[in-house]
């Protein structure tokens, strides 16, 4: 049977109701019919009774069927905006959430502020979404993202030549858990957004984060904090004297946080909320105590 678009909007928008309610759903079938189709939203508008090719109409089917199962939409589709960029997701790596805007926004900011050519290192990078934002906004910035999937490692080098960044951001395999390597040299600004769930709370998280999202992204030891423990052990090291440390942290971690900090030699700059007030982020300062 032939389709249009307003056809396959239609038929995906009704199946997804029930689960997603009308916005979601909406939403939804829009992005699956657009990324099944290689159409954009515009185009959809404006050719709403074009006809669909049919291997684009079995695309779809199997993108309905992933949807309903649970499988986050960003994975379906193999990306997500975040920061005003467009960037490549699969299954190797988190997907950017808005929470972390307040980490990056706290990176993006001192960065702009740092000496000219400043350079700086997204640990436990993921999809590289953090140090690819900064640089994006600091000109002169010199990025490098440390990774300690290959996987996760190959998504972000995607997302670097697809940002056109390739003259100043790098990707590199490191594992925090391990001291800084020498060859690295010394960083103005480093940036993380560690695992920090706890192992307990880990089996109690959303399907869609537990059974989709790598466990090494999202498990952060018995108490959520073994990574930002790891990194003041193990990175202080890889920052220039009175360098900043910027941290990502989950509801309720910031005092924990702070005294990792502060017990490093750290002083605590400035915390950040989120955008539904909940605060997300810390930039501390080494003192070199």
């Amino acid at each position: 049977m032939v389709k249009t678009f307003a056809d396959l909007y239609q038929e995906v928008r009704s199946e997804l109701l029930e689960t997603e309610g009308p916005e979601g759903a909406a939403r939804i079938a829009r992005e699956l019919v657009c990324a099944a189709t290689g159409q954009t939203k515009a185009d959809l508008l404006a050719g709403r009774e074009a006809v669909v090719d049919s291997r684009a109409v079995h695309r779809l089917r199997d993108f309905v069927v992933r949807a309903r199962e649970g499988e986050p939409l960003a994975y379906i589709i193999g990306e997500w905006d975040f920061c005003g960029m467009t960037l490549s997701v699969t299954r190797d790596v988190l997907i950017p959430r808005d929470d972390t805007m307040a980490v990056t926004e706290l990176a993006m900011k001192k960065a702009m502020f740092l000496e000219q050519n400043p350079r700086v290192l997204d640990l436990c990078a993921g999809s590289g979404c953090i140090g690819l934002a900064v640089a994006h906004k600091v000109k002169d910035a010199r990025v490098t993202l440390g990774e300690v999937s290959p996987e996760a490692i190959r998504v972000a080098k995607k997302n670097i030549a697809d940002q056109k960044l390739s003259g100043r951001v790098s990707c590199i395999q490191l594992d925090v858990r391990q001291p800084a390597a020498k060859f690295l040299g010394t960083f103005d600004l480093i940036v993380s957004n560690p695992p920090y769930v706890t192992t307990g709370e880990y089996e109690r998280l959303d399907p869609s984060v537990r059974d989709y999202e790598p466990r090494m992204a999202l498990d952060g030891g018995a108490d959520g904090l073994d990574f930002y423990r790891a990194i003041v052990k193990n990175f202080t090291s890889a920052l220039k004297p009175g360098g900043f440390l910027c941290f990502e942290f989950g509801l309720g971690q910031q005092e924990a946080v702070c005294a990792i900090l502060e017990q490093g030699g750290y002083e605590v700059c400035q915390l950040r909320d989120d955008n539904q007030g909940i605060t997300r982020a810390v930039i501390a300062q080494h003192t070199g105590r």
